[in-house]
């Protein structure tokens, strides 16, 4: 899924940018230049909102640009961010016991394993 908030990038008082999400308190970021700044942003954002998934808690909805200020010689932006659905699941298997110990004699993944016999069946 893709997110789009806007965040608001400031000159850093120790330099650089200081970016913050007027839709999401306590979402910071930082970078020293604009383009690692709205990178940093990015990250954060979507370390940010897998978090709020995680928890169960509502995503803010967010503000429309156009209301969004800013001061001390900065300037707003649309910042991104999307999600993957690639968290990690506990799925309990069978296999016959002979296939366990030979995944452990080659000291292969079993979860590895799958994921790639399954990446393979899918494509």
């Amino acid at each position: 899924m893709k997110y789009f908030y806007t965040g608001i990038f400031e000159n850093a008082d120790e330099g650089g940018y200081a970016v913050s999400f007027p839709d999401l308190p306590g979402c910071y970021s930082q970078g020293d230049t604009p383009h690692e700044a709205f990178e940093m942003a990015q990250s954060a954002l979507a370390q940010w909102l897998e978090y709020l998934i995680d928890k169960r808690l509502p995503i803010p909805t967010p503000s429309d640009i156009r209301e969004i200020t800013c001061e001390n010689e900065g300037f707003v932006s649309l910042v991104n961010a999307d999600l993957k659905e690639g968290r990690a699941v506990k799925r309990t298997v069978s296999i016959p016991k002979w296939m366990d110990e030979r995944v452990s004699e080659l000291g292969l993944s079993l979860s590895r394993v799958l994921q790639d016999a399954l990446s393979q069946r899918f494509h």
